[in-house]
Parts: structure tokens; sequence; C-alpha cells
């Protein structure tokens, strides 16, 4: 090798260096450890400064290497024991080690398994969101040496090119680099290979994404004078020659295309970042042991949080199962955290929105990429494909022709980012910050339009793609304005389980009920989106920003541009859209509804419950809530939900009316209610939904779907009751009424009670639950919880309005 590829070599090369996590949970300082159940995890920075995280499921032994990049690809496996339970495992060393060389990023660490023998396999190398399938349709238990795990598009893929004329299959498989069918299948699963070499046992395990553009590596190793090797299949197993653990050395690779990460600087307003070391200063005088010091730790966790998540190319919304791009946690977190972050990232959020926006004006609710791309390219391949053969058969040429050119562009293009469109409160939302963005004072005029003005990401002005989501906002909302009957609301489209498929943020099966129409969409998120489209365009207006391509034509949108009155005619109409949703009960239907539901419980839990609501006030008090959701009569299924917080949030400032201060009340009094009369739960904070006053078959949803049921609390939405709770506060105060006097103390004491009770729990996460011990109750990490979530860092933003209202 010459001198010159020898200096070119070294240049690429990052020299191996030791590196300490960015982040670990839980914290002995912060977290309950026995509520983790086991789980630990790690945040590191790569060559690259990209977030790779690594975490340790003891309950399964699955070990997962998040490599939060441009791909969004994990490495995981399982590790057992002799017996083939659960092998225990713990850290092996406090950090690890980082290199890179060209393309290639490298990480080693390592792990202690207490074990003489440590079996390991389900190897899964690619998109995260395998390994998130994996773990929820619970596969991780299956025995190892099986069929390895199977994605069904890619399989359907390959069945697509086996079926096609070999001169077509050809040229098809030179779009994926493959120049026959078995080279192709070689790669659909992990290869592992086993050698002894340099005195160590070492396990490679290799994955060559389908396309072969990337690859990814695990390697596992043992000192070969400590421990022995041996290979079955696509399982390896470790014995230790000593008694005592086992030291297994993990190193994984990755050639994936790097983020750009941002700094806490490049974030965070001037402001919050002095209040952040004045936080830390108070914190730093105290034992560590006192509330001031564990809130400036959290707080310095959170902050080290959202950088792990927020890079140049876009805002995460979650580590570790959701390192990509999704819309709503983007654009809610923007909404929260506009006291304290600077206009640019609020900027950042609005520039990804448009740019990722689709052909009717979509906001794009989730990214996929990388793998995940590739996955979902087969599968749109092999139905092109299916298509291509029908077209075939019944000698329609021309059809047959156009697709199978849609399906060899499909293979050319299978890498490119995929968007998704099937939610639909995020329309509403981007219109809303951008408001809050346009209208803001403080941001100058000259940078509100060269941004708009800007092209650079092709398909138009910023400002034209703006105008083609308003457009699309008043086009969805215009029957109901018109004609405001429960059938012209915003509704969900067909979907399983339970009929209607949940296309806002309770998007599991059981979220709204089974409901058709959402509360939160029609009765919270319409109505201040069509405010928000007017200030919009005046704003445009006052800007010297054309709106001329909306006023043509006579679409909803242009009507309200030629005649604003037809603008707010519809936002007054909308406005009275909670009517619809309005459910009330006398406290003799409280108490029977709470009976029912407690009688229907496991015992344990029912006799919990029991002891605490005999005698409680809850349940001697009538109950006015907003239902989480409409039937497709138009019905109202009485869920009592946390999303009223959101209107709180959302308010105006300004003096309020009685009306008004009737709904905040009822919001508030909700949150404060205890359990099972309300939301409110001791030690843990409000649930995001109580299903009491719904029918049992409601109940039975969400035993079997709890993710948005009455065992769980959101940080979301504890963060926006607070924001919200602050900032009815400051509202009244700022009115100098002093009638006011017994409303706000009864807010600021809700206010208290809601902080105290999550403070207790131990959790400032994306979600957390709660469990049953020997007759007690106690808080629990949710299982598929994130240990980062974009949206839950917006407590920063509680903690910072808060400290200005105190001083």
């Amino acid at each position: 090798m010459t001198v010159l590829a020898l200096a070119f070599l070294a240049q690429l090369a990052v020299t191996a260096r030791p590196v300490t996590p960015v982040l670990a949970f839980p914290d002995q300082a912060l977290d309950d450890t026995a509520a983790y159940r086991g789980y630990q995890t790690r945040f590191f920075r790569d060559a690259a400064r990209n977030t790779l995280q690594i975490y340790m499921d003891q309950r399964s032994a699955r070990v997962v290497h998040l490599l939060a990049d441009a791909d969004n690809a994990s490495v995981g496996f399982t590790a057992r024991d002799a017996t083939s339970h659960t092998a225990a495992l713990d850290w092996g060393a406090p950090g690890a080690t980082i290199s890179a060389s060209g393309r290639t990023r490298r990480l080693t660490h390592d792990l202690l398994a207490h074990t003489p023998t440590l079996h390991v396999g389900s190897f899964v190398l690619g998109s995260m969101r395998v390994e998130r399938d994996l773990q929820y349709f619970q596969h991780v238990g299956d025995p190892f040496r099986r069929i390895p795990y199977a994605i069904d598009d890619v399989d359907h893929l390959i069945a697509a090119l086996d079926s096609l004329p070999p001169e077509i299959r050809t040229r098809h498989l030179a779009r994926l680099r493959a120049r026959t069918l078995p080279e192709l299948q070689a790669r659909l699963h992990p290869r592992a290979t086993l050698r002894n070499a340099g005195g160590r046992w070492t396990a490679r395990v290799v994955q060559v994404t389908l396309d072969a553009r990337d690859t990814l590596t695990l390697e596992l190793s043992v000192n070969a004078a400590d421990a022995s090797a041996s290979q079955a299949g696509d399982s390896i197993s470790f014995m230790t020659r000593r008694t005592g653990d086992l030291a297994l050395r993990v190193a994984v690779t990755t050639t994936a295309r790097a983020l750009t990460p941002l700094t806490r600087t490049q974030i965070f307003t001037p402001d919050f970042l002095a209040f952040l070391d004045a936080t830390r200063s108070r914190g730093a005088a105290v034992a560590p042991t006192d509330t001031a010091a564990i809130r400036a730790r959290r707080m310095e966790r959170q902050v080290s949080g959202v950088e792990l998540l927020v890079s140049r190319e876009k805002l995460m919304a979650g580590l570790p199962t959701y390192a990509t791009y999704f819309g709503r946690d983007m654009l809610m977190t923007a909404l929260m955290m506009r006291p304290i972050w600077q206009h640019q990232a609020q900027e950042a959020v609005i520039a990804t929105a448009l740019r990722k926006l689709g052909p009717h004006g979509d906001v794009s609710h989730e990214e996929a990429l990388g793998d995940q791309a590739v996955r979902e390219s087969a599968g749109e391949y092999a139905r092109l494909i299916t298509q291509w053969r029908a077209a075939s058969q019944r000698q329609d040429r021309a059809a047959a022709a156009a697709l199978l050119a849609r399906a060899d562009t499909v293979l050319r293009t299978m890498r490119v980012t995929r968007e998704n469109y099937h939610m639909i409160d995020d329309e509403y939302q981007f219109a809303i910050v951008v408001a809050r963005w346009i209208t803001d004072p403080t941001v100058p005029a000259s940078v509100k339009q060269s941004f708009l003005r800007d092209a650079s990401d092709g398909g138009g002005t910023r400002a034209e793609r703006l105008l083609k989501e308003l457009a699309l906002i008043a086009e969805l909302t215009a029957p109901y304005a018109a004609n405001p009957i429960a059938s012209n609301l915003i509704a969900f489209s067909r979907g399983e389980p339970l009929g209607w498929g949940s296309a806002s943020w309770r998007d599991s099966g059981a979220g709204y009920a089974g409901g058709r129409y959402a509360m939160d969409i029609n009765a919270i998120w319409v109505p201040h989106a069509l405010e928000s489209l007017g200030e919009i365009l005046s704003a445009m207006r006052t800007l010297g920003i054309s709106t001329t391509s909306a006023a043509a034509g006579t679409s909803p949108l242009a009507r309200y541009v030629s005649t604003p009155s037809l603008l707010q005619q519809a936002i007054t109409t909308w406005r009275g859209a909670s009517k619809h949703f309005l459910v009330q009960r006398s406290s003799d239907q409280v108490r029977a509804a709470v009976q029912a539901r407690l009688a229907a419980m496991p015992p344990e839990e029912q006799a919990w419950w029991q002891s605490r609501t005999t005698t409680a006030s809850a349940l001697t008090d009538s109950l006015s809530l907003l239902a989480v959701s409409l039937d497709s009569n138009g019905v109202p299924l009485a869920v009592a939900n946390t999303d009223p917080a959101t209107e709180l949030f959302l308010a105006d400032a300004g003096a309020a009316s009685a009306d008004d201060v009737s709904d905040v009340l009822r919001t508030v009094r909700l949150f404060a209610r205890p359990y099972p009369a309300g939301l409110f739960v001791d030690r843990i904070g409000p649930v995001v939904s109580n299903d009491a006053y719904a029918p049992p078959t409601v109940w039975n949803y969400f035993v079997k779907d709890p993710y948005h049921g009455p065992r769980v609390v959101w940080g979301r939405e504890v963060n926006l009751f607070l924001l919200g709770v602050a900032g009815q506060i400051a509202r009244s105060q700022q009115a100098g009424r002093t009638t006011d006097a017994a409303y706000v103390a009864e807010l600021q004491s809700a206010m208290d009670k809601v902080r105290t009770a999550v403070e207790q729990s131990g959790f400032h996460t994306e979600l957390w639950s709660y469990g049953f011990d020997q007759g007690q109750l106690r808080a629990l990490r949710y299982g598929s919880g994130g240990d980062i979530q974009l949206w839950s860092t917006t407590d920063l933003a509680v903690q910072y309005v808060l400290s200005k209202s105190r001083r």
C-alpha cells in the first residue's frame, strides 16, 4: 500500500476513544429503581455525535442498541442461561469506546452475565420498527434456532420477483444490486459466524440491507482463556472455564448516514439557559437529596434529552422506539416549548412540516426511512407485480406496461423516505404553530418574510405550501360550518379493531373507545385552527406576502380570503361543537356508575378502590365532562379524559367570561377529583381516561388495550394541564378582579395537587402506569414507554413558566 493511501486512510479513521454515557436510566437520585423492574438503559454519542442508546430488559433478557441516526436502525439479541431462562445481565464497565473509519462508525461496550453458560440468539439487525414489532407481538420469548423473524413485505417481494419472467427478474434484481434471487435471499436475515482469533472467541453477526447499500454488524466476544464458545444454527453459546460471571464484549458498527445534532445554545433561549444555570446553582448549594438539587438534576437530564433528540435535519419523537420524525409530537412540543425555545427552533419545526406536506397539503404524521422505507417499498412492489400479472392475464398491455414501470421505479427509489399521512389532528395543530410564530412580535418581520419566501426545498415557496395546507383545513371543516350537525364533524375512517381507526393522538385501538368523531379534534383543535387560519392570512398581508393563489376560485379558503366575515361565522359555529360531547351525571348516577365499574375489577384492585370510595366526597357531587368521542350515531361515549387540558393550554389571553370560568372549572375539577369518580390517583397523577361512565364493552376495550386507558398517566397531558392552569391563573390575575380570588385558589390547589402526585410517582417520562403489590398501589414504568420523549421534555417549559409566576 502506498504512503499516500495510508495517509488517506489515516484521515478517514477516528482513533478509538473512551466515552461515558450522556444519560442513564434509572437514576437512583431521580427514579424509583424498583419501578423499572430490571430495565436499564444508557445513552451515548458515537463518533459522529449521533445518539446511540443501549438498553437491557431483564424480564426478557433482551439487549437492544438503537442507532438514532438518519436510518433509525437497531441491533438486538436475547440472552438466556443454561436452562433457557432469561440470563441475568449487568453493565460490565462504566462507559464505552467509540471510533470511526470512513462511513463506518463503531461503539464497543462490556456486559457481565451472571451465569456460567450464556446462550445468545434472536438476532435482529435493521429498522427499529422491526425490533418494536418483535417485542409488541411478543416474539422475544420464541425459542432459538427457529426460522429467523420474518418480515412479510420482504417475503412478498421475493415471491413477486420469483414469479417474473427471467429477463424482467434479472433487470429488477439489478436494481437491488443482486445477480440472482438466492443472492438477494441471503440478505433477508442476519448471518452469524464464530471464530477463535487473537485470544478471543468472537461471534460476528452481519446484516446487509436488502438493497445492499448499508451494513449493520454485531460482534460478541469473550476471552478464550476464560471461556469456550460454540455455534448451533443462528445461536451462539459461551461457557466459562472458571466459576463466576461471564464477561462479554459487545461491538456494534453501522455504515448509515449521520445526522447533524444541535446544542442547547442553538435550541433554548438565553433567558431559559440563565434560569437553568440558576437552578443548577441553587441545587449545588444544598444536599444532593434536597428537592432543589433533585429538580436541578432532573432539568439537566431533560435538557440533555432534548439535545439527544434534536438535529438540523429533524426532531425525533422519542427514544428508544420513536427515533424518527412524528408530526404531532414535533408540533405539540413546539407549541408547549414556545416560552423557552429560540424562534429559529420554531422555524425549523415549521420548515420540516412544510417540506413533508402531502400533495393535498396534508401534514406528515410519521416518516419511514432506511430499512423501514425499504420494507414499505417491498410491500408496494409486491402489490404492483400482483396487479401487473392480472393486467397481463387480461392482455391489457398498456396497463401492464405502466404497472411494470411503476414497480421498477419503486425498486430504484426504495430508500427514499416515505411519509405517512393517515393521522388528522396534526393538520390543525400545524396551523396553530404557524399562527403563534407569525404573530410573535419578538420575531423580526424581515425574518418572517425571508422564511416564507424561501423556495430552497422545492415545490414552490413556503408561503405557497402553507396556503395549500390552509386550503385543506378550510375544505375539511366547511361541511360543519355550513350545517352544524354531528354527522358533519371531522370523522375517523373505517379501521380495525373497533370499527373506526384512531387517527388522533389516542392512536391505540381503544384510544377513542371505538368512536367515530373525536372530541379533541372537533371541540378543541378545529376551532383554534380556524382562528389561526385568519391570523395567518392577516399577518401574511401585513408582511406583504401574497395570498392571491388562495383567493382564486370558489373554494372555502377563497371565500374566507375575499369575505373574512364568513371565516368568523365558521369559527363561531365550530366553537359550539363541544355541545355534542357534553355529558352530565347526577350524584346518584355517579355513585351507581362507579360501583358498577368497581364490581367488574379484579379483587385486589376492587378492594383498594372500595376502601377509598365508600365515603369519599367524590361520589356525592354531580359530574360534567366532555366525552372522548361520539359513536357513528353521534351519541357520546362517556369516557372521562384529559383532552380538555389542551383547551386550557390554548386559551387566549384576556378577561375570562362566566362561560370560560365554568368550562375551566369543569376541567380542573375532573383532574382533581379522585379516581374512580374522576381522574386523579394519589401518588400517581391524573390518569389519561376513566371509563366508569361508559358501557361495559368500553371497559373491555381498555382492559385489552390499556395504552390510553385508566391505568396510564401521560406526561404530555400532565404538562398541558399545568401549563394551561398556570396560564388561566395569570389571565385572571391580569384582569385584576378581586372576585376571582376563590377561583384562582381552586386552580392553584388543583395544580399543586397534580404536581405533588407526579413528583411522588417518580416519573417524568412519556407515560407511566401503576399496579398492585401485596395490596398496595405503586407506580410502574409502562412497558413500551419512551425513556426520552420529545413532548415529555416540555416539563422544562412548565418549570420555567411556574418560576416566572412566583417572581
